[in-house]
């Protein structure tokens, strides 16, 4: 299946479960910009499970938004299991949403590093108190990168929901 199409299909069954379970969703994402948001508003009713959603591409942006602590922005990164967990915990917070999906990554195609090469992301879902942080390294141009990140954050809450 065609990555665009992926999407559309797994942010529509994401909201029929939304939806059926009566859970609202929040985003706090870096290198999707909103991808992930972009899909799951972009299914008609989306306005029974969505509210807002967070673009925090910066640092300072995780900060004040998300509640990021500097010291770990500092000492871990963006790029991080410490700062997407933080993230998580901030968009629910901030929103009182039952499930957030917090993304982090390098999409490229500069920024890599040995550490964190491109097309490195981090993810935490968030449901309840309980998070679940993974990360995977996708290959490909940036909206490859990006457009792989949406789908595998559209799985994982969707696996994570039905657990």
């Amino acid at each position: 299946m065609e990555l665009h199409q992926e999407i559309k299909t797994l942010a529509a069954q994401l909201g029929a479960i939304l939806t059926d379970k009566r859970l609202w969703i929040t985003t706090a994402e870096s290198c999707t910009g909103g991808g992930v948001s972009y899909a799951l508003t972009d299914t008609p009713g989306s306005s029974a499970y969505i509210d807002r959603a967070f673009v925090t591409y910066s640092n300072q942006a995780k900060q004040d938004l998300l509640k990021v602590t500097a010291a770990t922005l500092a000492e871990y990164g963006a790029v991080s299991e410490q700062t997407v967990l933080e993230m998580a915990a901030g968009a629910c917070k901030a929103t009182n949403a039952d499930i957030s999906i917090a993304v982090s990554g390098v999409a490229g195609p500069g920024g890599g590093t040995k550490e964190k090469p491109v097309g490195l992301v981090w993810f935490c879902i968030q449901i309840g108190n309980k998070q679940y942080p993974s990360q995977q390294l996708f290959f490909g141009h940036r909206a490859c990168v990006r457009s792989q990140a949406i789908v595998y954050a559209l799985k994982e809450v969707i696996e994570k929901i039905n657990l």
